[in-house]
């Protein structure tokens, strides 16, 4: 048995948030091994005045430590999974989905204004192209403006930029203890959540059998089952992480049921459905709510999409 197993992360609050809890979990489980985490900045750490959208790259924040892990010199990576594209570089896959914090977006406002509440042509802080169109279909006045960074960062910008609010995901701003900011949890029923957003996701190398069966006390079954299904519907769509698509599977009493959006970039159109299947399936279900959107024409705003965020 190894003695040291070398944890890749990277170096923002939350991300060693995420990876100290993973290591936490294992030291539990495993107190004869010591876990030491190695930190490292990715592209889209770096590169903080330009939206997401706008680089066109994939795996912006997870390809220095997928490198790593290919070199060995790292035995796995953490990550959000949101962050993760949906095809990963051969010889790697995922392998823990740890359990899922809850997956929706929140408003945090300095005015403590609730969504509702927003005046006209309110000032609101996103990077995401998915909450700026699902929020724009049902308030197109509201102004949007590009807000990177990490979460302290993007509190400061706020402030300065005199924004009447933000979106951002729930989990993070749980986890770093700032519960008491939310102004109003966003509805699903009109902001669906990125893919995997609220799980953290544990990358190996596929041959490493020794790694893969220390992770499986973290692998959660009703998450794993869901996020495949996210990821599926993901990738048959084509969809990066900058692309304005959300979605959302949930298991119960062994059925998965999975809702998805595909929106134009102004809110305009707004294509949703869902799918239901077996948990033990969760591919196919998330293959098959993909093909219901694009048979309602959700091919046609992705081209039109691709086109505008590559001009």
């Amino acid at each position: 048995m190894k003695k040291e197993v070398i944890v890749g992360s990277r170096d923002s609050a939350l991300a060693l948030w995420q990876t100290n809890w993973v290591v936490d979990k294992l030291r539990e489980f495993y107190p004869e091994i010591t876990f030491k985490i190695v930190t490292m900045k990715t592209k889209g750490d770096k590169i903080l005045d330009v939206a997401l959208a706008k680089i066109g790259d994939k795996g912006l924040f997870t390809k220095e430590l997928e490198h790593a892990l290919l070199n060995r010199e790292i035995d796995l990576a953490v990550h959000s999974i949101k962050d993760l594209p949906t095809m990963l570089p051969a010889g790697l896959k995922i392998g823990a989905f740890c359990e899922r914090e809850f997956p929706g977006d929140v408003l945090i406002s300095p005015k403590g204004y609730k969504f509702s509440d927003l005046p006209q042509g309110a000032k609101i802080g996103t990077s995401s192209l998915r909450r700026i169109a699902q929020l724009s279909a049902i308030r197109p006045d509201l102004q949007m403006h590009s807000l990177r960074g990490n979460l302290a960062t993007r509190f400061r910008k706020m402030e300065e930029m005199g924004l009447d609010g933000m979106i951002l995901a729930f989990a993070g701003v749980k986890r770093l203890g700032l519960f008491e900011k939310i102004s109003e949890i966003l509805s699903f029923d009109f902001c669906l959540p990125a893919v995997g957003q609220g799980s953290i996701g544990v990358e190996i190398r596929e041959d490493d059998s020794f790694i893969e069966k220390l992770l499986e006390p973290l692998n959660h079954y009703e998450t794993n089952r869901a996020i495949r299904a996210e990821r599926a519907f993901l990738k048959r769509l084509e969809g990066g992480c900058q692309i304005p698509i959300g979605a959302l599977g949930e298991v119960k009493a062994g059925r998965l049921i999975i809702k998805g959006v595909v929106a134009s970039l102004d809110g305009k159109i707004i294509l949703r459905d869902e799918e239901e299947g077996s948990a033990e399936d969760p591919e196919t279900i998330g293959v098959k709510l993909a093909e219901k959107l694009l048979a309602k024409g959700a091919d046609k705003i992705l081209d039109e999409i691709r086109c505008d965020v590559n001009a």
